[in-house]
């Protein structure tokens, strides 16, 4: 798994590159608690356009940074799924917690 992030006008931008699963959640929960707790921004769009495959627990891991901006009051949007991320994300009602953006 890897993390790109870079601010710009407020905004967060993330991007997940490879897998992210039970082998990877425990790096990438860590990577997005750092990226997420530094910086000035309001809002966060996480690219999913290079995340290859994402399980149950990849799920928990975006579930869980939500719930932690959420109490910030930081809204997180999703951008550029891959078709396998789209299909979780349907399937899971993740679009209602994180909201799908063009």
């Amino acid at each position: 798994m890897r993390i790109k992030s870079k601010i710009c006008n407020g905004t967060l931008y993330v991007v997940l590159s490879g897998e992210l699963d039970e082998h990877t959640a425990s790096h990438t929960r860590m990577t997005l608690d750092d990226v997420f707790g530094g910086g000035d921004f309001s809002q966060i769009i996480i690219d999913l356009s290079e995340l290859e495959f994402m399980d149950s627990t990849g799920i928990g891991v975006l579930i869980g940074r939500y719930k932690k901006m959420r109490n910030r009051n930081i809204p997180i949007y999703i951008c550029n799924p891959s078709k396998h991320a789209e299909k979780i994300f349907k399937m899971t009602g993740l679009y209602e917690l994180m909201p799908k953006i063009v």
